[in-house]
């Protein structure tokens, strides 16, 4: 039997300092070990969103690629391999049919091995991905919370905006002006990508899917 580990942060900053990578690789390293399996690799994945679906990410697609029946792979939580359930439901389907072990430390174990298993990860993954909602559903409405108190709290700055020197988030009149003759432009019928070419013109430089963004954020 060959075994593979694999590990995952989610952003740059963590990935540079590598935050928490060290902890996942001796966890799984250490479980490996209590079962007396040689890890052939650790896949380790930096700076990725646990939205994107396994095979998608650059480490996710390799590990994919080399399992072969009677593999076994060892991931230290759930949340570090799918944020969403159907990749999760999807990918463990098929290494259950292929004959690959699926072992995740925060759930105990191998979570293709028995019916209970499977029902605990089914509802975990779904959980997960309801957490991953939660937490764009708070960034939206901090966003839209700062911009209603004129504060900024980080990030990109809102075209249409500028930061004050007291931290405060406060009208850029040039952006405003631009804002209007958009509203303009789309009332009068012109097509986004005729409100990006028009408004380059006049120095601001954005493409029709982000003037789409801004009026939807203006309005």
């Amino acid at each position: 039997m060959r075994a593979y580990g694999y590990c995952r942060v989610s952003t740059g900053r963590q990935a540079e300092e590598g935050e928490s990578l060290g902890v996942q690789e001796r966890r799984v390293r250490g479980y490996a070990m209590q079962l007396g399996l040689n890890l052939d690799g650790v896949f380790v994945e930096r700076g990725v969103s646990g939205s994107k679906p396994l095979a998608e990410r650059p480490e996710g697609s390799k590990l994919l690629a080399v399992l072969q029946p009677g593999d076994a792979v060892v991931t230290p939580k759930l949340d570090r391999m799918f944020r969403s359930a159907l990749d999760a439901l999807d990918v463990m389907g098929s290494l259950r049919d292929r004959g690959i072990a699926l072992h995740m430390l925060d759930l105990g174990g191998d979570v293709t091995g028995n019916g209970i298993a499977r029902l605990v990860f089914t509802i975990l993954a779904a959980v997960a991905e309801a957490e991953r909602d939660k937490v764009r559903e708070r960034v939206t409405d901090i966003k839209r919370d700062q911009r209603a108190r004129g504060r900024y709290l980080g990030g990109a700055v809102p075209f249409g905006f500028t930061v004050s020197p007291a931290g405060d988030l406060i009208e850029d009149p040039a952006q405003q002006v631009a804002i209007r003759d958009a509203r303009l432009l789309r009332a009068e019928g012109a097509s986004l990508r005729a409100v990006s070419n028009r408004l380059k013109a006049a120095g601001h430089d954005l493409s029709h899917a982000a003037w789409a963004r801004v009026l939807r954020e203006a309005s």
